[in-house]
This record gives C-alpha cells, structure tokens and sequence, in this order.
C-alpha cells in the first residue's frame, strides 16, 4: 500500500485504544435525564464543530503541497478532489446516514450492557469484516479463520452471561450492540476502500458524517420534543462535549490508522480497548471485572490475533 507506515499507524492505534475504550465509560456516566438519542444527535453537532477547522487545516495543507511537492501532484489533488466523485460522494451520505443510527445504538446498548460487556461486544467487529469481506469483495475465509470466529464467539459468550451460558437471558445490550458493529463494519470496509485510493481524508469524513447526522437527528428530535429541552444540554454541556471529543478523536484516530497500516494489524491493536474499559469502568463506574470477563477478553485478543495472522498468511 502505497501510503504504509507502520510506526505511525501504531501510534494513532495506541493512543485511539485509549480513547476508544473510554468512550463506553464515558456514555454510561452521564446523567439519566440525558436520552441516547439526544446525546447522539449534540454530540455528532459538537463533533463536527471540533472537526471543521482541523478539515479546513488539512486541506489548507493539500493545497500547498500541490504547488512545493510537484512530484505528489496527482496524490494531493485526488485528495482534494476525490470526494466530487459520484461513488465517493454516495458513500458520504451512506457513512451519514449509517452514523445517525449507530451511536444511538451504542449508547443504548453500553447502558443495557455495561461498560465492560460493551467493550467485548465491539470486538466482534472483525467476525463482520470477514463477513463483509467474503459477500462484498469475495475474498476468501480459511476454515481456521472460522473456528478462531467460534472461539471469539464463543470467549464473548462466556463473558456476557458470566458462564452461564444461558442464552435465553443474553443480554439485550450486548445484541444491540452487535447490530451496531455490524452497520459500522459495513462502512468502515467501503470508506477503507476510499483512503486505499487517496480519495477521501479522515477528518474530511469525520466532519461530513458527523454533520449529517448531527443536523438531521437534532432537527427530527425537536419535531417531536419541546423545544424547551434545550435546556438539558446547557446544564449539562460537559458530558455532551467530552463525550463528543472523545468519540471524534477515536473517529480521527482510526481513519489516520487504516491510512498507514492495514485493517488487520489495525484490528489487532484494537482488540486491546476492553483493558481499558475494564481498568476505568471499575474505578468510575464500580463495575466487577470478573474472571469470566478475564477469560473471555484473552480468548477474544488470541482469536483475533490468530485470525489477522491466518489471513496475512493466505496473502502471501
């Protein structure tokens, strides 16, 4: 790949396995009266406000780049132009639209499930990219490649229900947030396929997708609410603002990360967040890290690893 650095993309990884593992603790600790789907809606709004200036910065950058790097020429001009295209523009508005349902759909789910199972739950993302990766761009699954997905399936499982395994009583959060992942693996496979092209830049598609869904879920909201709930937001600001920072520089962060290395080193580096979720939902939140939950968190870091490590392997 032509824009490969594995150093950088580790850096962003690490730092983005902080930020992404906070992000179910920060959810779950804000006040009751704040709905999901309220906080969705601000959230995406302050998101996008964050995000402009560093958009407008790095096209600043682009622009200048054309006229001192003559030989990146074509580079920095796809760039910059790359989203006119009618594909890449269709996948703007899919990544909006996607995003006005997925973050409500987290947060409704790290509340049902708690922070801990939540941060498993999001690992299960790479069971979809295989999926994905098979139906939309017909790549190949091994059969170990499968039995590792059981195996992750499988630790995950053990996790939830604390051994149990009574999956008649499977938790409610943890579903909704597999019907999340599913939807944001759906996209992070397409846009992946933008920045493979140099056509797309991560803060470009933070700031549009946030925007979009921002204004049409904050207007929807107030179709039905009283206005008067703006107030919630003003006493409350800070939850809204740090969830926002949080959850947009994680955006950032993994958009910079699938630039510099592949999907699958970016999914193992990843796999780490529940560590962190782990660590600070039981100093914020009091929740009880069990040895279920430490034996389904190694099964799901070793399935992963073994998964991108079979799939490496196949490519070559």
């Amino acid at each position: 790949m032509e824009n490969y650095n594995l150093k950088k993309g580790v850096i962003y990884g690490l730092i983005a396995v902080f930020t992404i593992g906070l992000q179910p603790v920060i959810s779950n600790a804000r006040p009751n009266v704040i709905d999901p789907y309220l906080f969705g809606a601000i959230t995406a709004l302050i998101e996008a406000i964050l995000f402009f200036p560093i958009f407008l910065f790095e096209r600043y950058k682009l622009k200048q780049n054309l006229v001192r790097s003559p030989e990146l020429m074509l580079k920095n001009k796809s760039l910059l132009q790359g989203w006119k295209k009618k594909n890449n523009f269709k996948i703007i508005i899919l990544v909006g639209l996607v995003f006005s349902i997925v973050p409500i759909l987290l947060y409704i789910g790290y509340e049902l499930a708690g922070a801990i199972n939540s941060s498993l739950s999001l690992k299960s993302e790479i069971i979809f990219a295989l999926i994905f990766g098979f139906l939309i761009l017909n790549e190949r699954i091994t059969k170990l490649q499968i039995l590792y997905c059981v195996l992750l399936f499988f630790g995950l499982i053990l996790a939830i229900t604390n051994g149990s395994f009574n999956l008649i009583e499977f938790n409610l959060g943890a579903l909704i947030i597999l019907l999340a992942v599913g939807l944001f693996t759906l996209v992070h496979t397409i846009t992946k396929i933008g920045f493979e092209k140099n056509e797309l830049i991560p803060s470009q598609l933070v700031f549009l997708r946030n925007f979009f869904s921002g204004v049409l879920l904050t207007l929807i909201y107030f179709l039905f609410f009283p206005v008067e709930n703006i107030d919630i937001i003003f006493e409350h600001f800070p939850f809204f603002f740090i969830m926002a920072l949080d959850y947009g520089v994680s955006l950032y962060l993994w958009y910079r990360m699938l630039t510099y290395i592949q999907i699958g080193k970016a999914s193992i580096i990843n796999s780490l967040t529940p560590i962190v979720s782990a660590f600070f939902s039981f100093i914020f939140l009091g929740e009880i890290f069990t040895i279920f939950h430490f034996i389904g968190m190694c099964m799901i870091i070793f399935s992963i690893y073994m998964i991108v490590r079979e799939k490496k392997s196949k490519t070559k």
